[in-house]
């Protein structure tokens, strides 16, 4: 442990970044000036955190993903291996288009599957789940299950990540947790 975090001797961290105690950052990896990384982070292998970009506390960043300017993420968020987020909506390599990047925020809780495609300026609503493979095109609300290309939603989880099924009176339990949850106009609340 350095400076109370653990930085492996191939990563690069430059000056300037700030990282909170108990975060590991693995082989080959790259931390940019002027990020913030929260408590207990875990960075995989062959990942760059960009500068400006925001980690909550808890994120577990598997191994090939590039965090973006732009790019936030909450508290608990999961990273899978290989997904990419974009930040430009029309790249072009003869067209410079720093400062011109559009933002996505990623909620508590989320999990993002291993090579999906986040398409910038789309957020991800707390504890959605992004499939594997998916390609996000639109804003997901929170606790939606999105898979496919382009991502359709095809139904609901709980926060532990398990598939939801509503009665007819809109409630359903988390078969783990007994946590109960409210569908209400195309909507999902926790209510206990």
């Amino acid at each position: 442990m350095e400076n109370n975090y653990f930085v492996h001797e191939t990563a690069v961290v430059d000056e300037g970044a700030q990282i909170a105690e108990g975060v590991k950052i693995w082989h080959f990896s790259h931390i940019m000036s002027n990020c913030t990384i929260g408590e207990k982070c875990n960075i995989g292998q062959n990942v760059v955190v960009s500068p400006g970009v925001v980690l909550g506390k808890n994120v577990k960043i598997q191994n090939n993903v590039s965090i973006y300017e732009g790019v936030t993420c909450d508290d608990d968020v999961f990273l899978g291996p290989s997904m990419v987020f974009t930040n430009v909506t029309n790249p072009r390599s003869a067209v410079n288009r720093r400062g011109q990047y559009a933002r996505t925020h990623v909620g508590k809780g989320a999990s993002i599957g291993a090579n999906a495609t986040i398409v910038c300026g789309h957020d991800i609503g707390p504890y959605a789940f992004v499939g594997a493979g998916a390609v996000v095109t639109k804003t997901l609300p929170a606790y939606s299950l999105v898979v496919g290309n382009p991502a359709k939603q095809i139904g609901w989880v709980s926060e532990y990540g398990h598939r939801l099924n509503f009665n007819e009176n809109g409630f359903a339990t988390c078969p783990e947790t007994a946590q109960k949850y409210k569908l209400e106009n195309n909507t999902v609340k926790r209510v206990s």
